[in-house]
């Protein structure tokens, strides 16, 4: 494994060094390569038109640069296909795509399907609760795969203002990262503590490398791609892009600490599956919250399972579509 751990410094950057995108087009075209574009989708009527109408008229109908635009939706409630489609989105529901393998909860198993319905060399993915978005969502995260061929996978970072009562502040908003990711990659993997939001819900990558990975269902699947990628690929495979603005829906503290669980959860599993730890004794099977109302606690009790989908490779009819061969 790749132990110089400044590499990722090395491959950081501002989206303003991709932002020739004609440039970009003609590298595409030239390395004849496809580009998918997809948002995971769970009840986002809000935004979700405004970030499709955004990118389709900028980076498709203006510049040929993705070809494709899909919506991987997890059964919304809401009118999220409806005005995904009005705007000119592919739309797939999540549980029809390979429904001989099951349907599980959760933005990992979008992601994961994604790959089987979208066409793309480049799979570009970028959340769908956006308010700010704009083309440098997208051409950010593919300008430095289209540029370097040894580079398989672009993660976002930004500045996170979080909303309050007050108003919103000016920092802030990558709390998960910050009081459990960061310290937890700078004791076991402190190459991947130089990743500056490696939970961000942006990110790239080659088909070529995306398939060959498993996928957590639930909050932990950024987390285990950056880890089974460095043993992949090493940090030489990796980058990062700062896209200076996000602004989204920020998440409460009850909110945070499942998430917590979760990505601590595929962290001890990765850790045992590569010989970096070894668990003791049977972890807990449910996140224990406290509530308080007055001087009483009551403890809830939340299943968050840990699920994950083998590599897309694995599954035969991913290999017949993509013409994988036989062999995984």
């Amino acid at each position: 494994m790749n132990r110089e751990d400044d590499i990722l410094l090395q491959r950081t950057w501002h989206h303003s060094r991709f932002q020739n995108i004609d440039r970009l087009v003609s590298l595409k075209e030239k390395k004849g390569l496809k580009i998918s574009l997809a948002f995971p989708t769970l009840n986002e009527e809000l935004t979700i038109g405004k970030e499709i109408l955004v990118i389709r008229t900028e980076l498709m109908d203006r510049y040929p640069l993705v070809d494709e635009i899909a919506v991987i939706d997890s059964s919304s409630k809401d009118n999220t296909r409806r005005v995904a489609e009005r705007f000119g989105a592919r739309i797939f529901t999540s549980k029809t795509i390979l429904s001989k393998y099951g349907s599980y909860r959760g933005k990992g198993e979008n992601l994961w399907k994604s790959l089987y319905a979208l066409e793309g060399d480049i799979i570009v993915w970028v959340d769908a609760d956006i308010s700010n978005i704009a083309p440098k969502f997208v051409y950010g995260l593919i300008g430095p795969l289209l540029e370097d061929d040894k580079i398989g996978y672009v993660k976002a970072f930004y500045e996170r203002p979080l909303r309050s009562s007050g108003g919103i502040s000016p920092s802030g908003g990558g709390r998960v990262t910050e009081i459990l990711v960061r310290p937890v990659f700078s004791l076991f993997y402190p190459e991947l503590a130089r990743l500056v939001q490696p939970l961000s819900g942006e990110y790239a990558g080659r088909r070529s490398l995306l398939e060959r990975l498993p996928f957590s269902m639930g909050y932990g699947v950024e987390l285990g791609h950056l880890i089974d990628i460095l043993y992949l690929a090493g940090t030489a495979a990796l980058a990062q892009v700062d896209l200076d603005l996000r602004i989204h829906r920020n998440q409460n503290t009850a909110a945070l600490g499942k998430m917590a669980y979760g990505i601590l959860n595929t962290f001890l599993s990765r850790g045992e599956k590569y010989g970096v730890l070894k668990m003791m004794r049977k972890l807990g099977d449910r996140h224990i919250s406290l509530e308080t109302a007055g001087e009483d606690h009551r403890v809830i009790k939340t299943e968050i399972p840990l699920i994950e989908r083998p590599p897309m490779i694995e599954i035969p009819e991913y290999r017949e579509k993509f013409h994988r061969g036989t062999e995984v």
